[in-house]
């Protein structure tokens, strides 16, 4: 009993210490922001990792996921008798949860991970200490770039992904009998509203601040030893995915509120 008591201590523990070292990591690097202090070669460099390199991922998993959610779609209108709906019932799945949620994970996995791989081997390598000894912030020159870069190019991932998903639906719906193609696209003008789209992205916006901050956060406090940025990197992708999954409950509550 002691020993359960022990271990339940040492977990909340590390859960406080791990959400105070992501809100402290915040508080500088809006500090930075707030100083225009910005590594603009590098901030483009990131943006280009996390926007260019995440699209076809991020297209070929959104393509598949309109696909699939057009093909139930159709299953269960088909019974009611609106499978005309069937196109604006994947566009508003795709603008409210799908596309900003799974173009989240996505980027996490690959981003995320990519993050606390490269931040914990410089960690390990003792290249951080040595920007320090330069009188040069690692959070300035590592962290704000990869931030920015998030925050720029997620939304518009997860924009893309919603169009690809939508698209994915119409191509299920040329070789599906239970969906009507030719009004496939006429009833999403008239039923989708332009706040459930950017409702959309603004849920992205706050993925994409999770990501950035967890990712970067997990590589400045990697161990000093290699195996440790093996396990930074895998804690990064979960930690990621979990928090955007909850973060999604709470900015679903408030961008769409009963």
């Amino acid at each position: 009993m002691l020993q359960l008591a022990t271990n339940l201590g040492r977990r909340v523990s590390d859960f406080l210490s791990f959400f105070g070292q992501v809100f402290i990591l915040l508080l500088h690097t809006l500090g930075c922001l707030a100083r225009r202090q910005v590594e603009r070669e590098t901030t483009v460099r990131q943006m280009a990792q996390v926007g260019i390199d995440s699209l076809p991922i991020v297209a070929v998993t959104m393509l598949f996921s309109g696909m699939v959610l057009a093909y139930h779609a159709a299953q269960q209108s088909g019974k009611l008798g609106i499978s005309t709906l069937v196109g604006w019932l994947v566009a508003e799945s795709m603008a409210r949860e799908l596309g900003p949620v799974l173009t989240a994970v996505v980027v996490a996995a690959r981003v995320g991970s990519a993050m606390a791989a490269e931040l914990g081997t410089m960690k390990v390598t003792e290249q951080i200490d040595a920007l320090r000894a330069m009188a040069t912030d690692p959070v300035e020159y590592l962290v704000v770039p990869r931030f920015l870069a998030c925050l720029a190019m997620v939304p518009i991932l997860a924009l893309i992904g919603d169009t690809v998903g939508v698209c994915g639906g119409y191509l299920m719906a040329l070789t599906t009998p239970g969906i009507n193609e030719a009004t496939y696209f006429a009833n999403i003008p008239g039923n989708l509203h332009a706040w459930t789209v950017a409702g959309g992205i603004v849920k992205s916006v706050g993925f994409a601040i999770i990501i950035a901050l967890v990712g970067c956060q997990q590589g400045l406090t990697c161990r000093m030893a290699s195996e440790e940025v093996g396990r930074a990197t895998t804690r990064a992708v979960v930690y990621c995915i979990i928090l955007v999954y909850a973060a999604n409950l709470v900015l679903t509550a408030i961008v769409y509120p009963a």
